[in-house]
């Protein structure tokens, strides 16, 4: 919940890329550290060269795309905004897995589909739909390219099945290289100082590696759909760390988007087994 304030504050002095540099490093050392201490570290000489490509690709979608189209976002609009749309993700999730996991799509899915962007709408737009300012509308797209990267993530590493913890860390690792090859390139190398330095500590630690592997770890204890309602409160609690340190003003039209887009997605998780199938 913390991802978008954070984010917001290094914003001032640093670019996107640049906070993605050294937040996948971070993430990456951490994750190194866990593997470590797991012993999961000799299951990587295990993969083929196959697997290292998918895994490459898969971290492209996860940890670079998502994470830079999701501070492009928070750059371009206010960060509460930014953060609300992001969580169109877990419906995204939805279309990709009736894509590519073959999964049916029912009226149900289609419904919630059609409600969490009337949410977008409404907080993209602030309430004022015939004058939306430029920069909510590059600021929207940048969310929701964000949230298609995470959703299409989600099911590819769903359906390739890799360990959890060592396929993460080589996420952010290929991350990692692909930051550091357009920062070299563009020149972009630079020292962060001590408060940035904190800052991007906790983006590559807290918010990335420790969240992760975090989540992974309730998956693996915990039912799946129980679980997954508990994620849903981040974003309203985004909007108190937004408010409070950002002093960002919280818009009746971010709460009501929030609460849609919400309701959306319960909408599309709730199973009934006698619902029409397309």
């Amino acid at each position: 919940s913390t991802t978008a304030t954070v984010t917001k504050l290094l914003l001032g002095n640093l670019d996107s890329m640049q906070i993605l540099l050294l937040g996948s490093l971070f993430a990456v050392i951490f994750l190194f550290i866990i593997n470590c201490i797991k012993g999961n570290l000799k299951e990587i000489k295990n993969y083929k060269l196959e697997d290292y490509f998918k895994i490459f690709i898969i971290g492209i979608l996860g940890t670079f795309l998502y994470n830079l189209f999701l501070y492009l976002g928070i750059n371009t609009m206010q960060a509460s905004q930014a953060f609300i749309i992001n969580y169109l993700w877990p419906i995204m999730t939805v279309i990709f897995a009736c894509i590519i996991l073959k999964e049916k799509i029912t009226i149900r899915k289609i419904i919630a589909i059609i409600i969490s962007f009337v949410g977008v709408i409404i907080v993209s737009s602030n309430g004022n739909l015939l004058n939306i300012e430029k920069n909510s509308i590059i600021g929207t797209i940048y969310c929701i390219l964000a949230a298609i990267s995470y959703g299409l993530f989600s099911v590819l590493n769903k359906k390739q099945n890799y360990n959890k913890f060592t396929s993460m860390m080589l996420f952010y690792l290929s991350s990692f290289c692909i930051s550091l090859i357009y920062c070299l390139c563009a020149k972009k190398t630079f020292i962060p100082e001590t408060n940035q330095l904190l800052g991007l500590l906790w983006i590559g630690i807290f918010t990335s590696a420790i969240a992760f592997t975090s989540w992974a770890l309730a998956l693996e204890k915990g039912d799946t759909a129980r679980i997954s309602n508990i994620a849903y409160i981040t974003p309203f609690i985004s909007l108190v760390w937004t408010s409070v340190i950002l002093k960002e003003k919280l818009s009746i039209y971010s709460i009501i988007g929030l609460i849609i887009i919400i309701l959306g997605i319960f909408i599309q998780m709730k199973n009934n087994k006698k619902e029409v199938k397309l």
